[in-house]
């Protein structure tokens, strides 16, 4: 089960478009947020926080610990 499967436009998708599409989403969202004169920290929070009700929507526990485990990265690390 992928995380895509929630939303039924993504799941009609070819598996292997999936991930264009989420990154064309990421850049674009990223480019949006740097018009608004956003700091990259807080781009950063808010791709966390996006990221995290992401993983919220994985039925089985394990995926969702796994996936809910990579978001608690913190800014500075990150930037590292």
């Amino acid at each position: 089960m992928s995380w895509f499967d929630g939303y039924p436009i993504m799941s009609k998708l070819p598996s292997s478009q999936q991930p264009r599409l989420l990154v064309l989403g990421l850049i674009s969202m990223a480019f949006a947020f740097d018009l608004t004169g956003c700091s990259t920290q807080q781009l950063y929070t808010t791709g966390q926080s996006w990221q995290r009700n992401e993983c919220n929507r994985l039925m089985d526990q394990l995926d969702r610990d796994r996936c809910l485990s990579s978001t608690s990265t913190s800014y500075e690390t990150y930037k590292k």
